[in-house]
Order: C-alpha cells, then structure tokens, then sequence
C-alpha cells in the first residue's frame, strides 16, 4: 500500500533542524571529522523524516539530485579556477601582479585599496569567484609581505568582492533575485544603492583606520623587500605577464559566461607558463591539474605559491555536492513550505517581514550550502508576505540580496564560504569578523525595516516621489 504523502509538521521540521546543527557541532568541533561527512551523515535524518511522511526513495534520490543540479554552475566554476590559480602563478601572473602592488601600495592604506580593488574588480565582472580567484589571491600576497595578518586581508577581499556580486548588472545573483522577485534590475539595482552606499562608505573608512592605526609601515617593509627580491630571483617579471588578467578582466566584464571564459584564461597562463618562465608545454599543462610547487627558501613565498590545479578543489568539490544534497532534500519534503506557511503568520509589519527574508536567506545557506538556495527562500518565503502588506517588491529584492548574497561566505560550508577559505587560504571562522561589508549591509537592511526608512509601499500616495527619487539615483 503506498503512504499517502503529506507536510512535515512543525516538531519533525525542528527535529530535522536540530539534527543537523548537532551533527555538524559533533564531527566537526568534538570528533574532529571531515564536514564532508557530517553532511553526508545529515542527508540520512532528513531520508528518515521523508519515508515517514510518505516519500519513496526515488522522489528522495530525484530531490538530491535537483538540489545538485541546481548548484552545478559552481561546482563547475571551482574546477576552472583550481586550473586557473595553477597556470597562472606557473605563468607569473600572480607574482607579477604581487611585485607591482608591493610597489605602488603603500602599507597604511593597503587594507582599503584591497577593498577599492577588489569591489571595482566585481563592480566589472559581476563575480565574487572570479574576483578572489584573481585579484583576491594578489591582495592575499601583497598583505602576507607587508606582515598583515590573513583574515584580516580577507575580509578586505571578501567585502570588496560581495559588492559587485551583490550590485553589478552582470552578476548572476543580481540577475537571478530581480527575476525571482518579479522586479526591473535595474530598479533592483538601484534600490539596493540605499544600503550598499552607506555600508560601502563605513566599510571603507573603518579599513582605513585599521590600517592607520594597527599595521606597522617600518616593519613590514623588510618582509615586502624580501617578497619581491624572491619573487624576481624565481619568475620572469614583466608588464606584459599581466595581459591574461587584463582579458579575462574584460571577457567578464562583456558578460561572457564565467566558466569558458576562466578555463580561457587558465589556457593563456599555460602558454605563458611555456613562453615566459622557461617551463615545458606539458609541464605547463600539468599545473593546471596538480598546481604549482616551489622552493624558493622563503616560507610564506611558497606557503602563498604551492597551490592550485584541480586537485586541490576536489575536497571543496564534494563538500558542496553534499550541502547541494542537503538543501535539494529539504525542499523536496517540504520543510521550506511549512517554514513559510509559519513565517507568513508571524510576519505583520516591515521590520518583521524584512527580518524574516534575511533569516529565510541565510537558512538557506546554512542548510542548503549555495548562494541560488539562499535566493530562492529568502524570496519565495517572505514574497507573499510583502504582497499582504502593500509593501513595494523592490524591497524584496533588496532584503533578499542583503539575507541571501552577503550571507554566503559567513557559512563554512556554503559554496561562497568553501570557495573564499580554498582560494585564499583562510577559514571561514578566522575571516568572518572582519567582513564588515556583509554585515554592515544587513545591519542597515534591518535598520530600514524597523524605521520604515526607504520601505515603499504599492498603495503610499507617495509613490511616485519614492520612483523620482530612485530614478536620480
């Protein structure tokens, strides 16, 4: 006789929820175990709570593999740039782009022209991946020379990177939440410049007093001396080794798909490798799989340089196909159904329905593991909620950016969050206070809800002044 299915009901939602939480405390913080397995380990409690309700193992393996189906863009992009990192520091790429920043960047103002590059890097590529995976991992070199310490670079980094993702036209989280939400992008865009504008001024100027006050010019600069005598000892250094960032820079930024146009640029930084840095054609190759290896006496040059190719993301690989699985198999038993059907009861005003979309984002992270999951519920959640309240779907959009997007790399097993620790080196837990960008941006997301600041309404007599004043933006 076949169950007939049905919604979790709220205890079974919460012992799902539990579950997870402590599975991942105990193999991670106690045993001491792979987070790969913990996942894994997680998909068995929600299976149970499945057959229970009704579902077969076959709607359970068809919910499994459209939560992997759903994130495959970035598991795909993780094996380009592993290939990318590879080819271009064999091609002295990346250690031409650290020796020309040791030389113009002064150590004060380091940690804010991270930010300033990296956030006009996004601004024009319209990727936070693509933007740590090239820029991010130069900022990364520069700081280690100038002795400042590496969450602290990257939270500069990832705070410059999640504006562009969060903001540019090309990027495709923007693109995905204004069609999600049913708004204009560029309406969506622009709604969102009221909190990404203050938050972007805050985050600069509190990089601008650390730097002032916390890094050391006069020491650091024998370990920058240092940096770039080994650099030039071990690559071929030249103007003209900056040429394939320079293409795959304004491939990004003519809106071509990301992950042809990085294995494009891993392709030039093999043939650089070949032309440049007196390598072999198939040693050049190589990297692009088994990464870079170097022994240049100096510990932190080759703990920054002994990386990359695709072997290195395979661990990375797995652990986002599980948190894919997770999240495909939460939706598939409905367990963000019965969370919205609660949300929509509780939700009454603007400040609870805006904080509502943020926490509905970031359960989506936690318990999806991908920046499109977090989209996906922050908005289908809480959407009928702001249609209830005459609110305008334009702050949707922006809650949605502000609870899905920058809440991404803040979770250690997110895909923004596995990818930022991989290519930079630093875990998610060291980085995160210092991803002042992010959250600032909910911060201030959350101050217009309960203010009722910026919070516009379909039916306010003001309607069309709120337009005029967006439109002069």
């Amino acid at each position: 006789m076949v169950k007939e299915k049905r919604l979790p009901n709220l205890p079974e939602v919460i012992f799902v929820l539990v579950s997870f939480i402590v599975i991942m405390y105990v193999f991670v913080a106690q045993i001491g175990l792979p987070i790969q397995l913990a996942l894994f380990v997680s998909w068995f409690v929600i299976m149970l709570v499945g057959l229970k309700i009704g579902y077969t193992y076959s709607d359970l393996q068809d919910g499994i593999l459209k939560g992997i189906h759903n994130g495959l863009e970035a598991v795909l992009v993780l094996i380009t740039v592993g290939a990318l990192i590879g080819t271009w520091i064999a091609g002295g790429i990346v250690p031409s782009i650290i020796y020309y920043g040791l030389t113009i960047i002064n150590p004060t103002i380091f940690l804010f022209a991270a930010f300033v590059i990296c956030t006009l890097t996004s601004l024009a590529t319209g990727t936070s991946f693509g933007t740590a995976g090239t820029a991010g991992i130069a900022m990364m070199g520069i700081g280690h020379s100038f002795g400042i310490p590496m969450a602290l670079v990257a939270g500069a980094v990832i705070s410059g990177a999640y504006v562009g993702d969060k903001m540019s036209p090309l990027s495709d989280t923007t693109i995905m939440t204004a069609s999600l939400t049913k708004v204009n992008l560029i309406e969506h865009i622009k709604s969102m410049l009221y909190v990404s504008v203050p938050a972007w001024v805050l985050t600069g100027l509190l990089f601008i007093f650390t730097g002032l006050f916390y890094v050391n010019k006069s020491g650091d600069l024998s370990r920058a001396e240092a940096t770039m005598a080994s650099l030039q000892e071990h690559f071929h250094i030249g103007w003209y080794m900056l040429i394939p960032a320079v293409i795959v820079i304004i491939l990004l930024a003519m809106k071509k798909p990301s992950i042809p146009t990085i294995a494009f640029g891993a392709l030039l930084g093999a043939i650089w490798s070949f032309l440049f840095q007196d390598m072999t054609i198939l040693d050049a190759i190589k990297t692009s799989y088994s990464g870079f290896a170097i022994e240049s006496g100096v510990d932190f040059i080759d703990n920054l340089l002994n990386r990359g190719g695709i072997v290195s993301m395979l661990d990375v690989i797995v652990l986002i196909l599980f948190a894919l699985g997770v999240g495909g198999l939460m939706e598939k038993i409905g367990i963000l159904q019965v969370i919205c059907n609660t949300m929509l009861a509780w939700a009454d005003n603007a400040g609870k329905v805006t904080l509502s979309t943020i926490i509905s984002g970031f359960f989506g992270n936690f318990f999806g593991g991908a920046a499109y999951v977090s989209i996906i519920t922050a908005s289908k959640i809480t959407e009928k909620n702001y249609d209830r309240l005459g609110i305008d779907r334009r702050v949707l959009s922006r809650n949605t950016e502000a609870g899905g997007t920058v809440t991404t790399p803040m979770v250690p097993w997110s895909d923004g969050g596995v990818y930022m620790a991989t290519v930079l080196g630093v875990s998610t837990l060291s980085y995160l206070p210092f991803l002042w960008f992010n959250f600032l941006a909910v911060f201030i997301t959350l101050i217009y809800g309960f203010t009722n600041k910026f919070i516009w309404y379909t039916n306010d007599s003001d309607s069309e002044e709120t337009d005029q004043q967006i439109a002069s933006l």
